[in-house]
């Protein structure tokens, strides 16, 4: 990959895209290929063809995906299949259509066995049954890596996989209908510490500029209240401010910067080809040949809102509601095969939260 190469990141206003479009541009490459939304839907087939006929990209990083957390798995399970099979179904069969040199794919935790061994190993993929609230998504995702792996073996293509772990950083989804437990916990607790404050007009602030459905800043004082309730954030009768989140806390996760993933992305594309996987696997069998990427540490749910409560300065109660579903007991990605290939994150936990908390300040 050169610095005048022809490189489109799809999905670059999100988290994980508009990280890898920083590090790209960090690192020199000023011919990049971005398109919202708006200039390209990925889900129309015929639209992405033309796209890819006029544009020509060599190489392709492909961050598009409908995400979200537990609830909005749950509930939008068709979409999430559906949307996620079709953007990445275009984008990989239109890359091998027009000769794209690369192209990286990123795939998610949820892939693994809902009782999956810890470490999770690349090699545990399609060992047991997933966990049912994402299993939607997770199809979808695996779909994706077989995808990559079969067009590889049937047509020389050189596309690689990648399965990061929980992400979070600049430009996550704090809307508090659908966000990841990281993004929602440090907006929870923000408005939680503006409500015991009483500082009603900064609350407005956060959901005028970061809107919700079903919130109102016209409303009243009183029904404000009553709304935040509808996310855990409670005023108790004796006027003190408690957050109440779902499941127990004892779950166990592990979290990587969205600055550390795209240093990894970049680096495996320019330096790890799918053959290079496939040698340092010794494989009969060519399957499961994505890579892990994390930091290979993980911390309780709990230790989590603990870390999160530190830094965002909420002084309330934290409260468990045990009736909500916890997830995944466990999900820790073995990454020595990442490290082996020459990388390894650098970002630590309780800094990365202090960075996206005064990102996320600084845009109210």
């Amino acid at each position: 990959m050169q610095k005048k190469s022809r490189i489109f990141v799809a999905g670059h206003k999100g988290l994980v895209g508009s990280a890898i479009t920083r590090e790209l541009q960090n690192q020199g490459f000023d011919n990049l290929i971005l398109r919202a939304h708006n200039q390209l839907d990925l889900l129309d087939q015929k639209a992405v063809e033309r796209f890819f006929d006029d544009e020509k990209p060599e190489y392709v990083f492909l961050a598009a995906a409908r995400v979200g957390g537990i609830m909005a798995n749950n509930t939008y399970r068709a979409d999430f299949i559906y949307q996620n099979i079709q953007i990445q179904n275009n984008i990989i069969h239109c890359s091998w259509k027009t000769g794209v040199k690369k192209l990286l794919f990123l795939g998610s935790s949820c892939i693994y066995p809902k009782a999956c061994p810890q470490p999770m190993k690349e090699e545990y993929l399609l060992t047991d049954v997933l966990e049912y609230t994402n299993e939607p998504y997770a199809i979808a995702k695996i779909a994706g890596m077989k995808m990559c792996e079969a067009y590889n073996l049937q047509y020389g293509t050189n596309y690689i996989s990648v399965m990061p772990t929980n992400l979070y950083g600049p430009n996550d989804n704090y809307n508090l209908l659908g966000s990841h437990v990281l993004p929602a916990m440090i907006r929870k607790m923000h408005l939680a510490k503006l409500l015991n404050e009483k500082d009603f007009e900064k609350i407005r602030n956060d959901f005028r500029i970061k809107p919700v459905e079903g919130i109102d800043v016209g409303q009243s004082d009183d029904i404000l209240i009553h709304k935040l309730r509808d996310f855990g954030i409670v005023l108790t009768d004796n006027g003190e401010v408690e957050l109440r989140l779902w499941g127990t806390g004892k779950p166990r996760r592990e979290f990587l910067h969205s600055d550390d993933l795209a240093r990894a992305c970049v680096y495996l594309m320019k330096e790890v080809d799918f053959e290079d996987v496939v040698k340092e696997r010794g494989l009969n069998e060519v399957r499961n040949t994505h890579i892990n990427i994390g930091v290979g540490e993980d911390l309780s749910i709990a230790e989590l809102a603990g870390l999160v409560k530190e830094v965002t300065g909420f002084d309330g109660e934290i409260r468990w509601d045990s009736t909500k579903p916890d997830g995944t007991y466990q999900k820790l990605l073995d990454v020595s095969r990442l490290n082996h290939l020459g990388f390894k994150a650098t970002i630590e936990l309780k800094e990365g939260i202090q960075k996206v908390y005064e990102d996320y300040r600084s845009g109210l």
